[in-house]
């Protein structure tokens, strides 16, 4: 973001030729940057861990999780972007703000949107280890060099926290039918070919697919 802003502030004074090498090098970070400060991260690893624990890799298809990820994350990050549009790109694209003011406009509400959902200490982990001078700056003024990656390890451990929860119930069904195999003699027989109806099954019933999606707006909401 640092980088654009340059862009945006210098980008008049430079030759043709060297702003179109920057703007292909921003595009080819681009997905990155976006998958790193939205709601895609913690979405997709809950996916990840849903599907471990069903035990059913090869029925459900990666592209359809991260096609439904990117829904999520586009129904979630909905309102950043409206506030962006608003009051960054509509602006700057009348000519009634400067370069200067549309970056402030764009990073505004991603800031908030990442403080949001970002735990303390891992912010304060960054700062400490930043070449920032004064370490009770407010939070809204700290730079998203900061932000971003104190955001990207919260989302993983929550993610993680989420991926544990998700495991509990498909473990104990998993613990009971590899006991009642052993407990038959049937040791040739995978126990996962057994319990994987039978967590399904579950799953069904309580209507899981609903239940994950509600629980991951909801937790940023």
């Amino acid at each position: 973001m640092e980088i654009l802003k340059e862009i945006l502030a210098n980008g008049s004074g430079l030759n043709p030729s060297i702003q179109i090498v920057f703007f292909m090098t921003f595009l080819m970070f681009l997905p990155t940057v976006v998958i790193m400060m939205t709601s895609f991260v913690r979405i997709i690893i809950t996916f990840s861990f849903i599907k471990s624990a069903l035990g059913a890799q090869q029925s459900i298809p990666n592209q359809i999780l991260v096609g439904l990820a990117l829904c999520m994350t586009i129904f979630i990050m909905s309102p950043v972007i409206s506030d962006i549009n608003k009051n960054c790109i509509k602006p700057y694209m009348n000519e009634e703000i400067n370069e200067e003011e549309a970056y402030m406009q764009l990073t505004k509400p991603i800031s908030a949107f990442l403080l949001k959902n970002t735990r303390d200490e891992d912010l304060n982990l960054f700062i400490t280890h930043s070449s920032i001078e004064d370490e009770n700056i407010p939070k809204e003024d700290l730079p998203l060099t900061v932000i971003v990656p104190a955001f990207a390890i919260s989302e993983l451990k929550t993610a993680f926290q989420i991926g544990f929860i998700i495991y509990v119930p498909f473990l104990v069904i998993d613990l009971v039918v590899s006991s009642a195999l052993m407990s038959m003699g049937m040791f040739m027989l995978p126990p996962a070919m057994i319990s994987l109806p039978f967590k399904l099954l579950l799953f069904v019933m309580v209507d899981g697919w609903n239940l994950l999606v509600k629980s991951l707006i909801e937790s940023f909401v």
